[in-house]
């Protein structure tokens, strides 16, 4: 009886467990820091997750107006031209040009000890498209990106 109950309570353990790992699936986390680093050049989400959301951790000690940081979702081909145009937008629109349709999702910009999340609807998205994130702040999206994917 006693095997019993305890393997009645690992599968219903063990049943909890995976659920929360699954919705957890949809929720990442990235952090940046002082050395214009992100702490990862890839993140992807399954195709199954009608939103996801990133929280962006900055490790740093430096203030946002020096070495701030944020996170951007763009296709691959758009980088360069939306982080170019981030930049005249100001810190005030986070350097994202305000209602650019390139852009899927941004966070705010952030210093150190901060942290943001940003949720975005994955509806439109594709497997087979390649996106890309990037910090927008000034003069930093050249080394501060990486690739996002659903899969």
């Amino acid at each position: 009886m006693r095997n019993l109950i305890t393997s009645v309570l690992t599968i219903v353990g063990l049943s909890l467990f995976s659920g929360n790992a699954k919705a957890n699936e949809c929720e990442l986390t990235i952090e940046a820091n002082d050395m214009m680093q992100f702490s990862t050049k890839t993140l992807s989400a399954p195709k199954s997750c009608e939103e996801v959301t990133v929280t962006l951790k900055h490790t740093g000690k430096l203030a946002a107006t020096t070495m701030g940081h944020n996170w951007v979702l763009t296709k691959s081909e758009d980088v360069k031209a939306v982080a170019t145009d981030g930049m005249s937008a100001g810190a005030q629109n986070s350097y994202v040009k305000p209602n650019d349709n390139r852009v899927i999702a941004f966070s705010e910009v952030i210093g150190g000890g901060e942290q943001t999340s940003v949720t975005f609807s994955t509806k439109g998205m594709s497997g087979s498209q390649s996106y890309s994130f990037f910090c927008s702040f000034p003069g930093h999206f050249a080394v501060m990106q990486g690739t996002f994917s659903l899969k």
